[in-house]
């Protein structure tokens, strides 16, 4: 899998599906940002920027990361 980019006003959040290790980090502490039942499963406005830089900062595997806006 390759990584997969979501686009948000102030932050854009990506997942590499291949390096998560399904920790669930990220559902548990941003269910409004992070839903793996819902499409598309990440929504990086969901949230305040700062809780979702955050809340990305503690994926343990690097899958999920903040990618500069262009």
């Amino acid at each position: 899998m390759s990584r997969k980019s979501y686009p948000g006003e102030q932050v854009t959040v990506s997942f590499d599906g291949d390096l998560c290790r399904h920790a669930g980090r990220c559902v548990a502490g941003l269910p409004e940002v992070f839903d793996t039942g819902r499409r598309p499963w990440i929504l990086p406005d969901a949230a305040e920027a700062g809780a979702v830089i955050a809340q990305v900062g503690r994926c343990p595997s690097g899958a999920l990361r903040i990618e500069p806006r262009s």
